[in-house]
């Protein structure tokens, strides 16, 4: 079996080390799932963002909620764009500030998994 390398980009990492261990462990599950190829049920394509390359993980948690945004666009790796606590009690719309996000650490990703395919040549 073929275990895809995950790439945490910005502050990812460390924000979902802040989160209750149930979030991180389902969140990192999931994570799992999309290094082996598969599809956690719980991972539903990020709306804007083109399909099913862009992928979030929401976990509720004691009236909090907690999500995980990653992409699977790329062969070699699985890169976690974003990871956060949402804030607003109204609507399950992503904020226009985590959205920016999202768009910069794809892009982000884009240029690494670019820059590394280049190096293997």
């Amino acid at each position: 079996m073929d275990v895809k390398p995950v790439e945490w980009l910005g502050d990812s990492k460390d924000a979902l080390r802040a989160f209750p261990e149930i979030v991180k462990d389902n969140i990192g599950y999931a994570l799992w799932v999309a290094q082996i190829g598969d599809k956690h049920p719980g991972a539903k394509p990020l709306q804007g963002f083109g399909g099913a390359g862009v992928l979030e993980v929401v976990e509720d948690f004691r009236g909090d909620t907690f999500r995980a945004v990653y992409t699977v666009k790329f062969a070699e790796r699985i890169y976690v764009l974003h990871v956060f606590q949402k804030k607003s009690k109204r609507g399950a719309q992503t904020r226009r500030r985590d959205r920016a996000l999202i768009e910069s650490r794809l892009a982000l990703a884009a240029a690494d998994d670019e820059r590394r395919r280049r190096q293997v040549r």
